[in-house]
């Protein structure tokens, strides 16, 4: 379970001794981490991602699966490019978030933790499961998102934030119809500045399997649209907040930018003028 649904009769094992649990969660490649941007370097090869069927709309289903809530996502989109080692089809997105709107992400900058955080999953297309992905080095590949709190909602954000409201208790799930993973992200132009590092999933078994792509454009949403997702409850009843794994070790993993490729391209063409 997450701090927050640790209690002193110790119900349930808090992300501390989640190592007991999968003795993955105590290796040295672990996820989230922070990240700290001087110590970042850039890295040519980290060119701009293809997004396949990311305008492709879908009816798919919205889980409150007892510690996040997960949509699950068509076969049919697929990443390429960034200097993966080739085509990744979705699995699901999922969310990370804090109370009421406060600090939530699993992922920090500079130590800066924002309210709430998304991952796209993404397989290699051979393999046919998560838990297949997972003995695969690369297997799996996630693309993080970050939130931040704006003056005005989202609306592209109501299809998934209204079905909440059907999903209030775990595990149970409802069907959102007619959404895009277009509507979720960033515009692709903003998608060309990314951090990257190996590490692992934050859950248990906490595999180290993941090529993990955190962008650096945030997307906005209002304060009303991120406390939406306190609202929810773990499977004991309780609100389902603060639901991140606390920082681990960077260890000897070195995190690299894709610096944005356009910025780049445009700058060698204005020096050789």
């Amino acid at each position: 379970c997450y701090q927050s649904q640790v209690t002193c009769n110790h119900t349930c094992k808090g992300p501390e001794a989640w190592g007991d649990v999968s003795h993955h969660c105590n290796a040295q490649a672990q996820s989230p981490i922070n990240i700290v941007t001087k110590k970042v370097l850039p890295d040519e090869h980290l060119t701009p991602f293809q997004f396949i069927g990311y305008q492709e709309t879908f009816h798919g289903t919205l889980i409150n699966n007892g510690h996040t809530v997960q949509l699950d996502l068509p076969s049919s989109i697929k990443i390429e490019g960034g200097n993966l080692a080739g085509p990744y089809k979705a699995m699901q997105l999922h969310l990370h978030w804090g109370k009421e709107g406060g600090p939530g992400s699993e992922h920090t900058i500079d130590g800066e933790q924002f309210p709430m955080e998304m991952h796209i999953v993404h397989i290699k297309e051979e393999y046919s499961s998560l838990s297949q992905a997972v003995t695969d080095q690369a297997g799996v590949a996630v693309l993080g998102f970050f939130f931040e709190e704006s003056d005005s909602a989202n609306k592209k954000f109501d299809p998934l934030i209204n079905a909440l409201k059907n999903i209030t208790l775990a595990p149970v799930n409802t069907t959102v119809s007619g959404v895009s993973l277009d509507m979720f992200i960033l515009p692709q132009e903003n998608m060309t500045k990314y951090y990257r590092y190996d590490g692992s999933l934050t859950t248990p078994d906490c595999d180290e399997a993941v090529v993990w792509s955190l962008f650096e454009d945030r997307i906005h949403l209002s304060r009303e649209q991120l406390t939406a997702f306190s609202q929810l409850q773990f499977a004991n009843g309780s609100p389902m907040v603060k639901t991140n794994r606390p920082v681990q070790p960077v260890n000897e993993r070195q995190v690299y930018h894709s610096g944005g490729h356009v910025a780049l391209v445009t700058l060698s063409y204005l020096h050789k003028k």
